[in-house]
């Protein structure tokens, strides 16, 4: 079940990816699960969550709205990090 949900993950920041720099991927994105913002609210200080926010850098720079223990990863960068990341923790990307 972990490596599934990792595998949905990275599938769900794929799309992210695919739709901001190019390749379109929609049709996987119906199969991606969606978290609510209440739902990411009780997870957070979990330390079995991680959340990761992969935002391009301008819209990361001007935005007022940032996760408090967000870790912050370059989206373009995502092959040198993503397989750093545990599949034994519940990732979020945001």
């Amino acid at each position: 079940m972990k490596v599934r949900l990792f595998s949905l993950v990275l599938l769900t920041l794929a799309v992210f990816l695919a739709s901001q720099f190019g390749g379109v991927a929609y049709a996987a994105d119906k199969d991606v699960p969606r978290v609510g913002k209440d739902t990411l609210k009780g997870w957070l200080g979990d330390p079995n969550v991680l959340v990761i926010d992969v935002r391009a850098d301008p819209d990361w720079k001007v935005s007022d709205k940032k996760i408090k223990g967000a870790l912050r990863q370059d989206p373009k960068e995502v092959k040198g990090w993503a397989s750093g990341l545990s599949k034994e923790r519940k990732i979020v990307l945001y």
